[in-house]
């Protein structure tokens, strides 16, 4: 359990309350860096507050998972030992960073600044880049095959309509 809490304070937690915190004593009460003037802050604020319902749920589901399904961490130093493709892992490949995404531009809209917007907008592309290059080859390294069938199946960020059922492969003769 320490293993998780270490990971999660890490990762999630710093890149969706202790960075935007970071920039809201930077630039968050400057008038030139907001978004929005006052008539549309509440739409805005709104719009923040369900990518909010929607991010907050994918991160914690997914750390769920990756304890029990995959014995292991969502930290790259400490992998999880089982590919998980069970849950929300049946629609998308990568629903925690999906959750980081949808938390950090939910708090863009809501802290109403440029700053946040740009802490968004980085922290996706860094991970659009990070997940190909080398997140991928290295799930293919250490789950092969199994893990070649699941990304053929189930896209990288938009979600399928429909769960992805693994084939049973135990029955089949090799």
């Amino acid at each position: 359990m320490q293993r998780q809490l270490i990971s999660i304070l890490i990762l999630p937690v710093n890149a969706i309350m202790g960075i935007p915190a970071i920039i809201y004593l930077l630039c968050g009460r400057k008038p030139a860096l907001q978004l929005f003037k006052p008539a549309w802050l509440t739409i805005a604020r709104t719009a923040g507050i369900l990518l909010m319902v929607i991010g907050l749920p994918l991160i914690i589901f997914t750390i769920r998972d990756f304890m029990r399904v995959g014995r292991g961490t969502l930290a790259p130093w400490d992998p999880t030992q089982r590919l998980v493709v069970t849950g929300l892992y049946r629609y998308v490949r990568n629903p925690m960073i999906s959750g980081v995404i949808s938390i950090l531009f939910s708090v863009a809209l809501i802290a109403n600044t440029v700053c946040h917007l740009v802490w968004a907008v980085v922290f996706t592309v860094v991970n659009m880049i990070y997940m190909p290059l080398s997140e991928e080859p290295g799930l293919i390294k250490r789950f092969g095959d199994d893990y070649q069938l699941y990304k053929q199946h189930v896209p990288r960020w938009l979600p399928r309509l429909t769960p992805w059922e693994q084939p049973d492969t135990e029955h089949i003769e090799k």
